[in-house]
């Protein structure tokens, strides 16, 4: 019989150890481009949000509490939140759709169409406020021929809704529409071999697929809508207590020198967005573990 041969101990020692010190990065300078990595997060980042929370440490808790509860402060939050998520609530049924569309039609114009998906993308806030208020009010090319059936779009929260709707629909669009490409037809084929119908296919095989996806496109416009500024004071109309939003509420404070009041509000405004950027990095991760991929 043939004796095996004996395995060299130090190899079997040593080769962890190789094997880690002769592993090399995929990308070369980790440490040098990860230190400027934090260096710019900070100064562009981290450095500003501190001195925001550091402003409002100059008001005791009696008066954070004034400033961030009074009731044109807390009637600014119902309607921007309000607005907000009813207005990622509509993009989310009609950036599927617009997406489906996009994806499983063919269409004269179709690149067209895609393209004006990403207008509100390109377009300045400003300007899309300017140009829905020029479509919408009563002297406006829609709004003439609403106001005299009692229907006001402009100058209300109807406009806000309408506002924040045009500037969150890409959001929805463009996180669902890759999603839908990738998705597998024979899964529908085999469904309809099955006898399942349209609406069967629909809610029991297409939507489980592209759900992470059309969460995450409603949570990055709902946030996108928090925080939206330029496009809604042309049409909010700005009254207290009606059609002003919070962000209107902290450039009032700081025209009216109250810079701690104003950081106080912003704080909050802080707060809930970085809630929101925890769900939508939350529905990211889930969405990479629904598909398979490494989180």
């Amino acid at each position: 019989m043939a004796s095996a041969s004996p395995v060299s101990p130090s190899l079997g020692a040593t080769a962890p150890a190789r094997r880690g010190r002769g592993a090399k990065r995929v990308l070369p300078g980790f440490g040098l481009t990860l230190g400027y990595t934090l260096f710019y997060l900070s100064i562009i980042v981290l450095i500003p949000l501190s001195a925001l929370v550091f402003k409002t440490f100059e008001l005791t808790w009696e008066q954070f509490w004034e400033a961030v509860s009074a009731p044109r402060v807390v009637a600014s939050y119902k309607l921007t939140f309000g607005a907000s998520f009813l207005a990622a609530v509509v993009n989310l049924v009609f950036g599927l759709l617009i997406a489906w569309v996009l994806v499983r039609y063919k269409f004269p114009g179709k690149k067209i169409v895609d393209a004006l998906v990403d207008l509100p993308f390109a377009l300045p806030t400003a300007v899309a406020g300017i140009s829905l208020t020029a479509l919408l009010a009563g002297n406006g090319w829609v709004g003439q021929y609403l106001e005299p059936l009692g229907i006001q779009l402009a100058f209300n929260p109807n406009g806000i809704v309408i506002a924040l709707i045009f500037i969150g629909l890409p959001f929805v669009v463009r996180t669902v529409q890759p999603v839908l490409e990738d998705s597998e037809k024979e899964l529908e084929e085999a469904a309809t071999s099955l006898g399942a119908s349209r609406w069967q296919i629909f809610y029991k095989v297409i939507l489980p697929s592209i759900l992470p996806a059309l969460m995450t496109g409603f949570a990055m416009a709902f946030a996108r809508a928090v925080g939206e500024y330029g496009s809604v004071i042309f049409i909010a109309g700005n009254m207290p207590m009606i059609s002003e939003i919070t962000p209107l509420i902290i450039i009032g404070k700081l025209e009216q020198y109250d810079y701690a009041g104003a950081t106080a509000v912003a704080v909050v405004m802080l707060a809930i967005s970085f809630v929101l950027l925890l769900v939508i990095n939350a529905l990211q991760a889930w969405q990479r573990r629904h598909a398979g991929a490494p989180a």
